[in-house]
This record gives C-alpha cells, sequence and structure tokens, in this order.
C-alpha cells in the first residue's frame, strides 16, 4: 500500500491547521463539507490515513473502505438526504482527482443527471 511522503491538505485539516466544517470524526474517517460544492449538500468522507487513491488500495483496506461508505450513509441521513445522494470517488487526474489522498464525495439535495458528465 503506498502512502503519499508529505502531509496533504486533508492530514492538515484533519489535525486542526487548516480550517473546515467537521460533520463527522472518528479513529478511522472523518467528514467535512467540500468547499467548492456542486450540490446544495456536499460533503466529502476521508480515511483518516492517508491513502493516495483507490487504485492503490489492497485486499486489507476492505474494512476501511466499508466504513468510509457507512460514514457517507450516516452524514447523508444527519443531514436530511433521504430523498438520495450521490456518491463519487475520482481516481486520477483525468477522474477530477486533485488531491492525493482517497476521499470520497457524497453529493445530493437536488435530482442527479446521468451521465454524470
Amino acid at each position: 500500500m503506498a502512502e503519499t511522503d508529505e502531509r496533504t491538505l486533508f492530514q492538515k485539516i484533519h489535525d486542526g491547521e487548516i480550517p473546515a466544517e467537521m460533520l463527522h470524526r472518528d479513529d478511522r474517517a472523518f467528514a467535512i463539507r467540500d468547499i467548492n460544492p456542486q450540490a446544495p449538500t456536499h460533503f466529502l468522507v476521508i480515511p483518516v490515513r492517508p491513502l493516495a487513491r483507490l487504485e492503490e488500495a489492497e485486499e486489507a483496506d476492505a474494512d476501511l473502505l466499508g466504513h468510509l461508505l457507512l460514514v457517507a450513509r450516516k452524514v447523508a441521513g444527519e443531514l436530511g438526504l433521504d430523498k438520495g445522494f450521490r456518491v463519487v470517488i475520482n481516481n486520477g487526474r483525468e477522474a477530477g482527482e486533485t488531491v492525493p489522498h482517497l476521499h470520497v464525495h457524497v453529493l445530493g439535495g437536488r435530482p442527479m443527471t446521468w451521465p454524470p458528465g
């Protein structure tokens, strides 16, 4: 499993060096509002332990990956996304990845179209 050599933006947020609206925090993951929301509700679920991207995940990461989705579901419910929400993971620059620290986008509060673009 490859981890980043430098601390990422998300590690700095987790450590309180950069402010963010914290929606959830536990020993494995945290959730924050996205600073550039693409829907009325848009938050990120981020593992505490940095993993650069999904393609670098291994079998040993299965519990963590599942936990990220369960946190997404929990926070979506707390934010009233009972009509539905979209979960997105960008993997690589061509997919829109801008921070090399795996994170799950959760978007809701409006109808979503398909394909997503």
